[in-house]
């Protein structure tokens, strides 16, 4: 399965990654498949307990969605906190956003240990009516209003507010705090060197063909061996799962450009992360070089194979797109690609233990928050793992008509 096509902005702002060599122990007490967000937080937070950890990667290691993430970390998701409470109830969706904050807070003090941070960058959202309909408008108010009783920092804007803050007008907005860019990359690379630090394994170009339980342990067939391990965590994104089907997930595809960087970004408010309304909704952020990064055009198709035509023609309506909100500055594209990316039916991520096959872990961050759910389900799969008592395992689970079966 081909996850992404084109060309790709992150993989040139971080040398490549080559794992340490290291002789493979036979058991492990637990062994993670995919090298990705998911997969290096979740190890990294393993290790960190003192497990013995490897984590099983069937690519070099960033090849997979990492590379292709856009660095948008918020914790207010692509459900509203509103939506959410309509769906699973008001207690479960405060609490699952209380999580997502938290964790970006996680993410911050991972961060700042690694080199440059990661490019990790505080930065407010804006996140605005996308057409003056009623619905639009109220959709925002009544987002604002639930966040605003139940403590999440925010601010409304009306349409001058909006036209004093930025080059363009829209009819509201809801700004929100405490979000960050992130070079996903880099994040990813930095935290495998301290999974390395702490003794973990890295074991690249291996993939998994089977599990099997073997008394208390499981056997894990791969293509380099069998090793044997008490756990094992899947963490294959929009990939199939070695072991199950995932029930509830919707795989697409997303279109997204890099312009050349700008020197003068002085007209974008606090270089703010952008998002709307309508689905699927636009987005854009700027970069440490002063690129902006558009996604968007999202598609029910999840095989990201595509015409160069069709790319170029795609990737220039997102250019027209980003150039209506900002008509001064001058965008050129430097970089475009397509990605698969993953939603799930009830808008949570999938974490927990495999409903049958004990011992087997699942987290995938299918969602816009995908690195938010990555770092909010680490600590909750250690958390299974070592038998620590989890409210957010409960939230996450609450209601679930989905998962892995």
């Amino acid at each position: 399965m081909e996850i992404h096509d084109g060309k790709l902005y992150w993989p040139n702002t971080v040398p490549s990654f080559e794992p340490k060599e290291v002789t493979p122990s036979k058991s492990y007490d637990a062994i993670i498949v995919g090298g990705g967000m998911s997969g290096c937080l979740t190890a990294y937070a393993l290790a960190k307990e003192g497990l013995q950890v490897a984590i099983l990667e069937k690519r070099a290691f960033g090849e997979g969605s990492s590379s292709a993430n856009t660095g948008l970390l918020q914790y207010e998701n692509d459900i509203m906190l509103c939506e959410l409470i309509d769906k699973i109830g008001e207690k479960a969706a405060i609490s699952f956003y209380k999580s997502c904050d938290t964790a970006m807070n996680d993410l911050e003090a991972l961060a700042v240990q690694l080199p440059d941070e990661a490019d990790f960058i505080r930065r407010p959202s804006i996140c605005y009516a996308s057409a003056s309909t009623e619905e639009d408008i109220s959709k925002i108010q009544r987002e604002y209003k639930t966040l605003q009783k139940n403590g999440f920092d925010c601010s409304y804007w009306n349409e001058d507010e909006i036209g004093s803050k930025m080059p363009f007008t829209k009819p509201a907005a809801l700004l929100t705090y405490h979000d960050a860019e992130v070079n996903p990359l880099k994040l990813v690379f930095g935290v495998l060197r301290k999974i390395e630090d702490l003794g973990g394994h890295l074991l690249s170009f291996t993939s998994v063909l089977d599990v099997e339980e073997n008394g208390e342990l499981l056997s894990v067939k791969t293509s380099d061996g069998v090793f044997s391990t008490k756990h094992i965590v899947y963490t294959t994104g929009y990939e199939p799962t070695p072991v199950g089907k995932r029930k509830g997930a919707i795989l697409n595809r997303s279109y997204v450009i890099v312009t050349k960087p700008i020197k003068d970004l002085t007209s974008w408010y606090q270089r703010a992360l952008i998002w709307e309304t309508k689905r699927p909704y636009l987005y854009l952020r700027t970069t440490i070089d002063g690129s902006i990064i558009v996604g968007g055009l999202d598609e029910e198709n999840p095989n990201s194979d595509i015409s160069d035509e069709l790319l170029k023609k795609q990737s220039q309506k997102l250019l027209e797109e980003a150039q209506n909100l900002f008509p001064t500055l001058p965008l050129e594209i430097a970089y475009s690609y397509v990605a698969t990316f993953g939603e799930s039916k009830d808008d949570l991520p999938f974490v927990g233990e495999h409903p049958t096959n004990k011992h087997q872990y699942y987290l995938l961050g299918y969602g816009g928050n995908g690195t938010v759910y990555s770092m909010m389900g680490s600590k909750i799969i250690r958390d299974l793992i070592l038998h620590k008592s989890s409210w957010k395992t409960k939230t996450i689970q609450v209601n679930r008509k989905y998962g892995i079966s």
